[in-house]
């Protein structure tokens, strides 16, 4: 498999872990159980368009993804588990980022206002970290896989 496909495959995969991360987030801690806002720093209307630039975000992240897929698809490039592993990278990644930068670095906003913040923090964290280190092995593997059979041929 050519170079170019294989990044394709991964980038395909890290846009829709992006997306789908940032979705269920917005759709899971934001609107079903009110958790927070993507910006708490301001009023609830404030918060509430945040929100909606966030969830724009998502799918325009997922979107791209799906699309970048389609094309690997026709030009029978796809490789279902180099897409896998970008995509886990883009969550994990997304999530990591989201729990260390923006709830920890710039207090945009925390998982969840209570005292025992911190349970809520390990949780999201280390699920993080477990999505981007199985994202990472998945793409290591592929990378010397790709490298065998093309020193092979």
């Amino acid at each position: 498999m050519k170079h170019s496909f294989l990044s394709r495959n991964l980038v395909s995969g890290i846009f829709f872990g992006l997306g789908l991360a940032a979705f269920v987030d917005e759709t899971i801690f934001h609107q079903l159980l009110h958790w927070h806002h993507f910006y708490d720093k301001s009023t609830t209307a404030i918060g509430l368009v945040s929100d909606g630039l966030f969830h724009a975000f998502s799918w325009f992240a997922t979107i791209a993804g799906l699309f970048m897929l389609a094309d690997l698809r026709r030009r029978r490039a796809f490789w279902l588990k180099r897409w896998w592993g970008g995509m886990l990278l883009g969550s994990g990644g997304f999530q990591l980022y989201d729990g260390t930068i923006q709830h920890k670095a710039m207090r945009i906003h925390q998982i969840r206002y209570v005292d025992n913040l911190w349970v809520y923090d390990w949780v999201w964290n280390i699920s993080a970290a477990i999505l981007l280190m199985i994202g990472i092995i998945l793409t290591i593997k592929t990378g010397k896989r790709a490298r065998e059979n093309t020193y092979d041929s």
